[in-house]
């Protein structure tokens, strides 16, 4: 299964400026390269603080909620489903309903873990022309050294760019 992780992160480095911080800081042009990825893979995976920042569940897509207590939560069948499942069963079952890809949408936690795990075959970071100052960082957890090959660098817009890169066949983190 392919797994894209999408973030947007700000110029130093921040997803969000705490745990209940929504992500409308993001341009226009951000949101529409999320909408699309999100749309084409069919299936987000996200966290449950990540999940708390929705308005609501994004219309045409399976939502994966990764928690510790997924029994305590109520999801929507074929819309949102709460798990604490490893992140490889994680995978294994939506490739096991026919999914072939996944968009990683985040925390930070959820993010390290897929990393960690060698989980993730492509990021794609939006970076937008904000400082936060402190926050969330895009990874936070556990430990993991990996280096990425550059795809493809896109402006966005005058101040915001997408970069893609591969996880895949790039090396060792020491080369």
């Amino acid at each position: 299964m392919r797994v894209i992780l999408l973030a947007v992160v700000s110029l130093d480095g921040k997803i969000a400026r705490h745990a209940a911080h929504r992500s409308d800081w993001s341009s226009p042009e951000d949101k529409r390269v999320f909408r699309a990825a999100t749309r084409q893979a069919g299936v987000i995976i996200m966290g449950h603080s990540t999940y708390q920042t929705l308005a609501r569940p994004l219309p045409g897509r399976l939502h994966i909620v990764l928690t510790r207590t997924p029994a305590t939560q109520t999801g929507i069948p074929g819309r949102v489903e709460f798990t604490a499942a490893a992140p490889a069963a994680v995978l294994a079952d939506l490739a096991g309903r026919g999914y072939t890809s996944a968009a990683l949408v985040g925390g930070a936690q959820i993010n390290a873990l897929f990393l960690a795990a060698d989980l993730v075959d492509e990021l794609w970071l939006t970076v937008e022309p904000l400082i936060f100052g402190q926050g969330i960082p895009l990874f936070a957890g556990p430990s993991f050294d990996r280096r990425a090959r550059l795809l493809s660098l896109q402006p966005l817009n005058a101040d915001t760019f997408l970069a893609k890169y591969s996880l895949r066949d790039v090396g060792g983190a020491g080369e």
